[in-house]
């Protein structure tokens, strides 16, 4: 179960990062931001994956 939340993770991780380019891209700046954050929030998560299950 753990590596197909690590592949789901990654993947939003992906699309955070894809989507806060795009929305910087076209202009819309606190979308873009917010994104970004998301995908760094994501980030942190999966390093600390193990903290966060309790392994």
């Amino acid at each position: 179960m753990i590596p197909f939340h690590r592949a789901l993770i990654t993947t939003g991780i992906v699309f955070c990062g894809g989507f806060a380019l795009w929305a910087l891209w076209r202009g819309q700046m606190v979308l873009g931001i917010g994104f970004a954050a998301f995908g760094a929030g994501l980030t942190y998560y999966l390093r600390h994956l193990r903290r966060f299950i309790g392994r």
